[in-house]
């Protein structure tokens, strides 16, 4: 069975989620989930919730997924704490020192790894895995054929998003928001600059970046058939009517095992959409007809109405129960009920007298013992053993089928008893005294001039397909003394995954043996293919635990978080030689559609394109790996003048990024970097590493 898992940005959405068939809702509070705008809930408010949700057979997910500080995660381990004992059915994370703490605090609860993960391969869901994870939620890019084949494959539950708002952006991979406005997507924060306008010609005019709102109606028996567990509904934003308007269309079409009608996905529209809905990457079908905005539209107050009504007007739903009644001469009257879940209970009354006028039947009994109106019971069978001539009152029946079902009541509410321990941070590594060295990240091998390598870099990253492209450049580094270490992809989907093997495997034979990777699935894969592997930003390494939970795993190096500030950079524990982005244009997003192709009708990728916003900045989108792009920031990073500062935070490097720099740019820029020259770009930016991120 697909199980159903609808959002909850309140009580009121929680009830109108279960009372539309949800079986599962997930909902967050405290202050680490990814939609901390929204309503949330309190601690006593959460315990409220799990109990209506597991008294009416709904399980309960708690988003817990966002990237999380050094001096957040005792917080977020008294929040999981807490979770636990109220009887919270999983956690969903992004941050890998999260479920590392999750492991250590609350070791008996399952943990969720959220599509923050940018998790979109067999060997990411294998990774997860091995991490402790039961369940896995995919990237909302992925065709139904990818999905397919994971599902064949992993070790793991899969669950897929099959409805509401699309990003741009691969999910946890999105600096757009944190680094133009100081409000982090991977904090819980996002300003959704991909929903604005921008243009290619100087006037903000179009919606480049805005794509429809997704739905996999349509697809819901495939999903099924294919084996994924979950059924994701977006939403937590919303409002309780969208939720019970949602949740009730996709709940009514699975358990009748259909497709929505096409009079449900016209309501569908009408509840919200953007010009419509998409399922473009499910069919793998790219292009401008996945992208809408929101249109301005009265309300539809109708449709709202009879969606509250659903949640407002008593018991909708009703969870199946079987009642049993006992009733022989000389012993008290006995009744029992039992649900599906196991739940087993007995209750007793008053020992039956002699019927004087009419004798109690068994029919009679059962009618009363199947009367569960105006509770979230239904009586699907009542059974009852009736001795001759025997008479109770009906208020006697009434009372013991009351005290049944509250007792069972009571028990579908008991926590499930689960093991606590109390968060241990563990010790502290102590940072390097010496200064870092300086690395250097290119994205073509004609960067690499000679001139570049006679300033030592200590470290030279250039992307596998360069590499395995140009053999010379990987030897020029290497007679140079330079070592080269390969970047692999960001997003490698499994059928890419052959084409990054080849590249692979023609660096191994040019000795290249350290690999630089921002995702799961390609550390996996690069250690599967002798490569040590140091770790990108792209893993979000924002806490100690992380560095310690890489360091287990077998990375030998890692990349802190740009969204971090120099104080914790500093105080970070680095149990791994650990590196920072100290120049370069940072990247904002990495999008699966082209929006260069979708715009001018071909790829023109190899010029320069710039996306301009309403305020006049532009931001160069440049070409990524298996024709996706990259967002580039409108500003360079720039630190050389501030070496005092980054020189003391006890980091093995210092990394430059260059982009859209010449060979003769990159040269001016190592040389500033290293105490020479007087290069600094016209524009500029610190980053986030002097100011606050959200």
């Amino acid at each position: 069975m697909l199980e159903l898992l609808a959002p909850a940005g309140s009580m009121e959405a929680v009830t109108a989620a279960v009372q539309n068939g949800a079986d599962a809702v997930y909902f967050g509070y405290g202050d680490f989930n990814a939609r901390r705008s929204a309503r949330n809930f309190t601690r006593e408010e959460a315990a409220a919730a799990v109990a209506y949700c597991h008294l009416r057979g709904c399980k309960v997910n708690l988003t817990l997924n966002t990237l999380l500080t050094d001096r957040e995660l005792p917080k977020a381990a008294e929040i999981a704490a807490h979770a636990s004992d109220i009887g919270v059915d999983a956690v969903i994370v992004q941050d890998l020192g999260a479920a590392r703490m999750l492991r250590q605090s609350v070791p008996d609860l399952p943990i969720h790894g959220s599509t923050q993960m940018t998790v979109h391969s067999l060997d990411g869901v294998k990774l997860c895995a091995d991490l402790g994870m039961a369940r896995v939620v995919l990237g909302r890019e992925l065709s139904r054929d990818q999905i397919a084949s994971i599902c064949r494959n992993s070790p793991i539950e899969i669950e897929v998003f099959g409805h509401g708002a699309l990003c741009v952006c691969w999910s946890g991979q999105c600096f757009f928001s944190s680094v133009i406005g100081g409000r982090s997507g991977n904090r819980g924060m996002c300003a959704q600059p991909c929903r604005l306008n921008y243009s290619w010609n100087g006037r903000a005019n179009e919606y480049p970046l805005s794509l429809k709102d997704l739905s996999l109606a349509g697809h819901l028996k495939e999903l099924r058939d294919m084996g994924v567990a979950c059924l994701k509904l977006e939403g937590r934003m919303k409002r309780p009517e969208y939720v019970a308007i949602v949740t009730g269309i996709y709940a009514k079409a699975l358990k009748e095992g259909r497709e929505p009608t096409a009079e449900e996905l016209e309501t569908l529209k009408q509840t919200f959409s953007r010009q419509g809905f998409t399922d473009g990457y499910y069919v793998d079908r790219k292009g401008p007809e996945m992208f809408g905005t929101r249109q301005e539209e009265k309300e539809p107050r109708e449709l709202y109405a009879q969606a509250r009504a659903t949640y407002e007007n008593g018991e909708n739903r009703k969870e199946p129960i079987r009642v049993y009644a006992l009733i022989q001469p000389g012993q008290p009257a006995q009744a029992a009920a039992e649900d599906r879940e196991g739940h087993v209970v007995r209750v007793e009354g008053p020992v039956p007298e002699e019927a004087r006028n009419v004798p109690l039947t068994r029919e009679k009994v059962e009618g009363q013992l199947q009367r569960a109106g105006g509770t979230p019971f239904l009586c699907e069978k009542a059974t009852a053993k009736v001795g001759e001539n025997l008479s109770l009152p009906l208020s006697t029946l009434n009372d013991l089928r009351r005290r049944c079902l509250e007792e069972l009541s009571r028990q579908r509410r008991i926590p499930p008893r689960r093991r606590k321990e109390p968060f241990q941070p563990g010790v502290r590594y102590e940072n390097q005294p010496e200064p870092p060295v300086l690395t250097v990240s290119v994205r073509a091998a004609g960067q690499l001039s000679a001139e570049l390598l006679k300033l030592k870099p200590a470290l030279v990253y250039l992307p596998a397909e360069e590499g395995a492209a140009h053999p010379d450049a990987v030897e020029r580094c290497q007679k140079a003394g330079v070592p080269v270490a390969a970047v692999l992809p960001r997003i490698c989907t499994d059928r890419e995954l052959p084409r990054l093997e080849r590249d692979l495997v023609a660096l191994r034979e040019l000795g290249v043996d350290e690999a630089l990777a921002g995702a799961w699935g390609v550390v996996r894969r690069a250690w599967r293919m002798g490569f040590q592997v140091r770790g990108d930003y792209g893993l979000g390494v924002y806490n100690s635990q992380t560095m310690k939970e890489l360091k287990r795993l077998g990375l030998i190096g890692a990349t802190v978080s740009f969204e971090l500030k120099f104080p914790q950079i500093r105080d970070l524990s680095k149990t791994l030689p650990t590196e920072l982005i100290a120049y370069g244009r940072l990247p904002l997003m990495i999008t699966e559609n082209c929006v260069i192709h979708n715009h001018f009708g071909r790829h023109t990728c190899d010029n320069v394109n710039l996306l301009t916003d309403r305020k006049g900045e532009r931001f160069p989108v440049v070409k990524a790996w298996g024709c996706r792009n990259e967002i580039l920031n409108s500003k360079k990073l720039f630190l050389a003048d501030k070496r005092g500062d980054w020189r003391k935070l006890g980091l093995w490097g210092v990394r430059l990024v260059f982009t859209t720099e010449n060979a003769v740019e990159c040269v001016q820029v190592l040389e500033r970097y290293l105490g020479q020259g007087k290069y600094q770009p016209n524009d500029f930016t610190r980053g986030l590493y002097y100011r606050d991120v959200e």
